[in-house]
């Protein structure tokens, strides 16, 4: 009897073992198409038991407990998805097609979290767009796909290149168009595009290879960007897939309100490379070529790029190498004189698709080691990256992964345009001044260039007053009939040939190492760059044109009849004055960065998940500027210049180098940020985030150290940004969005000023610094309203103000009478209280179409709240139709009513004065309401038509 029983125990103990017995579950990963997608994470849902698809996108789970199994399936830029395998399926292969949708909170992301993660999971605020809602924009440039992400500014005024972007109020400086990305990090595929700020945006194209774009505001970009507090915003490429696809775009269009043609092609070709496809290439790029918005008599822009990466996947990781060669010529809006600060209106005679660049010519000039260059015009700003990469991704086992990604990139500028286009007087000192003309007397003759009309005569004379010399007089002649009266009598276009070439060589490379635990993960990372840059130019110009103020100026013959009764030729046979200047100036040096960071991600609850970061930055700034010395022969009468000939003035100018001016700063910083996001369901989550960053200068401010002065009293500074937020997100069947209220805080910013002393050496007064608050809500929503029709909308409110900010006036030589004064308390200049979008989009079969509305609300022109720039809206429309299954015809029309919304603007009283917005007041405008500036404001109207062929 016992012996039975034992075997009757024995053998139900076996019978459960049977029951609960393990196995395995194959399947795999596709998207829509049917493409494997390798590398995505499959887990089984309520447990640490999961694994990754291999390169066809397959993958196999051991241990699998007998019964009815729930998968969750995530990958990046994908909807991440649950499935429910039955008992009887699991012996199946079973596939499973992932969506990719950015509209959806549980899509995966890369930018500014520590492991990939959804946006549902992710305690930071982050916005995504991907391929197919890009392709129903028609942008201006890369940023201006950012005017859909809540909290971010843009100012795309100037074309393609030269934006601003920020982030939540951190602006310090931007209303200068100086330090477009000063705040922010802009990458591809999670690298700095260039790592100092020389022209960001110059390296950047957004095109058909790329699949989607993420940004992040504030939060980890402390830790996870590089010296970059405000965001990161990265433009993430394509790579291939398991079979061969194609993508050809071309589109025509007719910018300046219907004027001036535009072609564009854009092309991808992906797929793999061996039988086991294991082995993938996504390659393409684009040629554009376009009159511009604003045409200059000459293309506004030329060029393209290609770009590709072959990938490697393997059992344990993969690797992607991956290129870029960038050769793009870009031209840029220059400022349109308007009148009326409450309500601007460009001048009776100009338009806003006018241009006033220089016109169609080539100029040799001299560089001060006696080499000679050549200014062209048509060849603008002339960008060049040659850049090379390579990502690693490796599991090491026992849940942890190594990252690492290298680029080394070799990138290049020239800049043959004007700058600072104002209206300057010929009957005022400066006119005379700039170019070495002072003290030449006699009467000078002006000449249309172009069409030889004789425009007018100003003759320069000694104003003597009791046999005594008392300054000049500028008188100007009785017939004169200067273009442009209406904005300045007497006066033309100054047009500074504004030469420089920079070259940047960036050495970048960041790894991350990983660890997994059953509800944490770690993660230690470095980043390291070296940037060497050498600058020819950028502070001093190589000569100068004064053209008539109309679209399209005329540059000006200029002649001297003296009072000694010789004519003088002032002008060079293109209309240029002052060739070669005073020399020109040349910066060389070198930026080092060396960062740590770590991030802790714990789950404390199912619910409940806590992470922190932390991050030290050391920055090594050496170099030297090289200031010219002006030929000192120049103003010589028997001296015959570059020709040998006194008569000839335009070529007295030149110089040579100066003695170096060495500088070497070294900057370590300490951010941190720690957030909690609670999920109160899988469609509600909350997260709040405090976050403490700092910012050092760039190697620019460093280049602007010019005299021996300067370059002793550096007084460089770095700067922080305190930012805390809360976040509610919600991911419904119909409605997914957020709602972030913000507070951030820019504090230590330093307030620099340069004066002269009674023996014209110079000083620094006591240094200002400077500290801005702003705080507002973010909102993003995307809402399905039926089956046919969705909308998409953001909305930024804010209030932004200077609470400490002083600036010292000089009222004569010396610092005996300097005066601070204090605008504390006033609004943040450049800081909208209110931004809007709103995209509804309807489809019905084969047919798709979409409104996109934006509202920048108004903005106070500077930090003494002299005026307000004017809110305005500003409406695009496109429609799609699939002819079939490959062929789409798309079209889009930017600015449907032509609204002339002002981003930014300069000062009344031309040259130089013009430049300095800060210096004027709300008493300057109350007295002279009807003073002349100029506004710098959106793209005009324009027409595209596309055609997109995918097989």
């Amino acid at each position: 009897m016992t012996r039975l029983l034992l075997f009757f125990l024995l053998a139900l103990m076996a019978g459960q073992a049977l029951a609960q017995s393990t196995g395995d579950l194959t399947g795999r990963v596709t998207d829509s198409k049917g493409t494997g997608l390798p590398g995505a994470t499959v887990v089984v849902k309520g447990t640490n038991n999961g694994t990754s698809t291999d390169a066809t996108g397959a993958f196999t789970l051991k241990g699998i407990a007998s019964g009815n199994v729930s998968l969750t399936i995530s990958f990046v830029g994908y909807a991440t998805k649950e499935v429910l395998v039955p008992l009887d399926k699991q012996g199946d292969n079973l596939t499973i097609s992932m969506t990719d949708d950015s509209k959806s909170l549980d899509e995966v992301v890369v930018t500014g979290v520590f492991d990939q993660r959804t946006k549902m999971e992710s305690s930071v605020a982050i916005s995504t767009l991907n391929a197919k809602q890009m392709q129903l924009l028609a942008p201006t440039s890369a940023a201006d796909l950012l005017k859909t992400v809540p909290g971010v500014y843009v100012n795309q005024a100037r074309g393609e290149i030269n934006n601003t972007v920020y982030t939540r109020g951190i602006s310090a400086g931007s209303i200068d168009n100086a330090n477009g990305y000063y705040y922010v990090s802009l990458q591809e595929d999670g690298l700095p595009v260039t790592n100092v700020n020389l022209g960001v945006d110059n390296y950047l194209r957004a095109d058909v290879t790329v699949a989607r774009l993420e940004a992040v505001r504030g939060g980890t970009a402390s830790i996870l960007g590089t010296n970059s507090p405000g965001g990161i915003f990265n433009y993430v490429s394509k790579t291939g897939g398991q079979k061969t696809e194609a993508e050809i775009r071309t589109k025509f269009g007719l910018e300046g309100n219907g004027k001036n043609p535009y072609y564009r092609a854009d092309a991808n070709l992906s797929g793999p490379l061996n039988a086991a496809k294991d082995l993938t290439y996504s390659i393409g790029g684009f040629y554009r070529t376009s009159q511009g918005a604003r045409y200059p008599g000459y293309q506004m822009n030329n060029g393209g790029q290609a770009r590709g990466n072959i990938v490697k996947n393997y059992a344990t990781g993969s690797l992607k190498l991956y290129g870029k060669l960038l050769l793009d010529h870009n031209a840029v809006a220059e400022f349109i004189p308007s009148q009326s600060f409450s309500d601007p209106k460009i001048l009776s005679g100009l338009s806003a698709t006018d241009s006033y660049y220089l016109p169609n010519i080539s100029v040799p000039f001299p560089i001060n080691s006696g080499e000679t260059r050549t200014f062209n015009t048509t060849d603008k700003i002339y960008n060049r990256d040659r850049s090379i990469g390579l990502l690693w991704t490796q599991d090491l086992g026992h849940d942890l992964t190594l990252t690492n990604n290298f680029r080394y990139s070799n990138q290049a500028t020239t800049v043959n345009t004007p700058s600072v286009v104002t209206p300057i007087s010929t009957t005022g000192l400066l006119f005379y001044a700039i170019p070495h003309l002072l003290g030449r007397f006699g009467t000078y003759t002006f000449t249309d260039q172009t069409n030889g009309q004789v425009l007018g005569t100003v003759t320069q004379s000694p104003n003597i007053i009791n046999g005594q010399f008392a300054g000049f007089n500028f008188t100007p002649g009785a017939n004169n009939n200067f273009p442009g009266a209406n904005v300045q009598p007497n006066s033309l276009f100054f047009l500074p040939m504004f030469y420089q070439d920079t070259h940047i060589q960036n050495v970048l490379n960041r790894f991350d190492l990983t660890k997994k635990l059953d509800n944490m993960s770690f993660t230690l990372g470095g980043f390291y760059a070296n940037t060497l840059v050498d600058r020819v130019g950028g502070a001093t110009d190589a000569g100068i044109g004064f053209g008539t103020i109309q679209n399209q100026p005329h540059l000006t013959n200029i002649t001297l009849t003296g009072f000694d009764g010789k004519t003088y030729q002032v002008t060079d046979p293109n209309g240029i004055v002052d060739v070669g200047r005073d020399g020109i100036n040349h910066n060389h040096g070198r930026q080092e960065q060396i960062a740590l960071f770590f991030g802790h991600s714990w789950k404390l609850t199912p619910k409940l998940n806590f992470d922190y970061g932390l991050r030290y930055e050391h920055t090594h700034h050496t170099g030297y500027n090289v200031q010219p010395v002006a030929n000192p022969l120049r103003n010589d009468p028997t001296y015959g210049g570059r020709d040998g000939n006194p008569l000839t003035l335009y070529d007295n100018g030149g110089g040579t180098d100066g003695s170096p001016l060495n500088f070497d700063q070294t900057f370590k910083t300490f951010s941190y940020t720690a957030a909690l996001n609670y999920a109160f369901s899988e469609h509600y989550a909350l997260y709040g985030r405090y976050s403490n960053g700092r910012k050092s200068p760039d190697l620019t401010y460093f280049f602007a150290l010019n005299t021996p002065f300067l370059r002793d009293n550096p007084n460089a500074f770095s700067q922080k940004t305190e930012q805390l937020e809360f976040g509610f997100k919600v991911n419904t069947a119909k409605l997914s969005g957020a709602l972030t209220p913000f507070y951030s805080q820019l504090s230590n910013v330093a307030t620099v000023q340069t004066f002269t002393n009674a023996d014209n050496t110079t000083y620094t007064p006591p240094v200002q610094f400077a500290r801005y608050k702003t705080y507002g809500v973010e909102a993003e929503a995307n809402y399905a309203l039926t089956t046919n029709l969705s909308v998409r909308a953001t909305a930024t409110v804010q209030t932004s103000e200077a609470t400490k900010i002083s600036s010292w006036i000089s009222n004569g030589p010396g610092p005996q009478d300097d005066v601070l004064v204090s605008y504390s308390g006033n609004e943040t200049d450049n800081n909208a209280k209110l931004m809007l979008s709103a995209a509804p989009t309807y489809t019905l079969g084969k047919f798709l179409a979409q409104v996109n509305w934006f509202y920048l609300g108004d903005r106070q022109a500077n930090v003494s709240n002299a005026f307000k720039l004017p809110g305005f809206s500003q409406f695009d429309a496109t429609v799609a139709y699939d002819v079939n299954a490959h062929f789409r015809l798309q079209g889009n029309v930017n600015n449907i009513f032509n609204t002339y919304g002002v981003l930014g603007w300069v000062g009344p009283g031309g040259f130089p004065a013009a430049l300095d917005r800060q210096a004027f007041t709300p008493q300057y405008v109350q007295a002279n309401p009807n003073a002349v500036y100029a506004t710098q404001g959106s793209m005009p109207r324009a027409y595209f038509l596309s055609a997109v062929y995918k097989f």
